[in-house]
């Protein structure tokens, strides 16, 4: 691993790296060209925002106290090995940078864990991806601070369970396909809850890292080329942020797909679904700069937070107290959980080794029959 940080150019061919290099030189001007028009416009497209009454800062906002927050992130992986899959999900909550006073305890654990081994089944990743976002739900809604961050778009988790749902038809026999349509309907009450956001004492917000969204930029007219999210980090001053705007609806309506469920929860959970995909269509977003070193964050809400001056005002200052620190991009729990959840993927073959060790141990034929059928050929994951 340090020899490749060292040598990244070590195993390719010399006439592919002075090609690469070439091509970088026309990327480059590209580049330039991007920041030089954004340099000689922001002045203009600063003034669009001010006179469209976009432009506020959080000076202005009621006083609150500092709130309690934390961030909850998920990852999944799944090893491929010759006989089988091994697949593993997690959830993980952690709690934030805490005011002088706080004395409010969270019990642990704090995470939510799901490890199995299935048959060779392709589309095992999705429903597994679609069980880690319901483990983050459930934490997020089970969490006793005053702002819960959660990483990624508020809408992600609907198309993750949309997406495993349609699969579950043909993935019934996976243990994860049986474990997370039994959890369905827990995790969309939990995905309800955080959309609604009706506790006056608790708000839950979104902050993906990575957004192609326009909401903004399709309103004042700016260039195509550029997602609200990157232009938005160049115009916005440190402590401003952008009037709550109605979240991008798709080209196609929202809906969840009841069909692979059992009969007798398909009346609740369509209940749910309803409720869900009503909330979505509530759903707020802002862009907050809190300091100079920082990018403007995305921040989606509800619009009970969104609409109401103190529980923004909350929710900004548990943002920007969490941010203080210029080398974390991020508020300070979000970070802590991705850096916890990535090495899920990075110990999956430790733990296919500690299971080949006991299996080797009780098996009575050879032992290199063991090692052949857990050889690991690769690992497939996301967060």
């Amino acid at each position: 691993m340090r020899e490749s940080l060292e040598r990244p150019f070590g195993e390719l061919p010399a006439a592919l790296v002075d090609e690469v290099l070439k091509r970088t030189e026309d990327l480059s001007k590209k580049l330039l060209d991007d920041f030089e028009q954004v340099r000689t416009r922001r002045h203009e497209w600063r003034e669009g925002l001010e006179r469209a009454g976009l432009l506020r800062r959080d000076a202005e906002l009621p006083y609150m106290p500092i709130p309690t927050t934390c961030g909850v992130d998920g990852s999944y992986a799944v090893e491929r090995l010759l006989a089988s899959d091994l697949v593993a999900a997690a959830a993980v909550a952690v709690e934030g940078l805490t005011p002088p006073s706080e004395t409010r305890h969270w019990p642990e654990p704090r995470h939510l864990v799901w490890v199995e081994t299935e048959t060779h089944e392709a589309e095992v990743g999705v429903v597994l991806r679609a069980l880690m976002a319901g483990m983050e739900l459930e934490l997020a809604a089970q969490a006793p601070h005053e702002v819960i961050f959660l990483d990624g778009s508020l809408t992600t988790p609907l198309i993750y369970f949309n997406q495993a749902l349609n699969k579950s038809r043909d993935t019934l026999h996976l243990h994860t396909t049986t474990y997370f349509l039994a959890q369905a309907t827990s995790a969309l009450k939990a995905y309800l809850t955080i959309l609604a956001s009706t506790r006056s004492d608790r708000c839950w917000i979104a902050i993906p890292k990575y957004t192609t969204r326009r909401e903004i930029g399709q309103g004042m007219g700016w260039p195509d080329t550029y997602d609200d999210r990157g232009l938005l980090s160049f115009l916005l001053e440190p402590g401003e942020y952008t009037s709550p705007r109605s979240l991008q609806q798709p080209t196609e309506p929202w809906h969840l797909n009841l069909t692979p469920l059992a009969p007798a929860t398909k009346e609740e959970v369509g209940r749910i679904g309803e409720a869900i995909i009503s909330a979505l269509g509530e759903i707020q977003v802002i862009y907050y700069r809190p300091y100079s070193w920082l990018p403007a964050l995305r921040v989606e809400m509800s619009r009970a937070v969104a609409e109401n001056q103190a529980r923004l005002a909350t929710a900004l200052h548990g943002i920007r107290h969490q941010c203080g620190a210029p080398a974390v991009m991020e508020p300070y729990p979000l970070y802590m959980a991705d850096r916890i959840v990535k090495h899920l993927p990075k110990s999956i073959p430790t733990f296919r080794q500690v299971t080949t060790q006991h299996i080797s141990e009780a098996y009575q034929g050879s032992i290199g029959e063991v090692f052949l059928g857990l050889h690991g050929y690769r690992t497939e994951s996301g967060v």
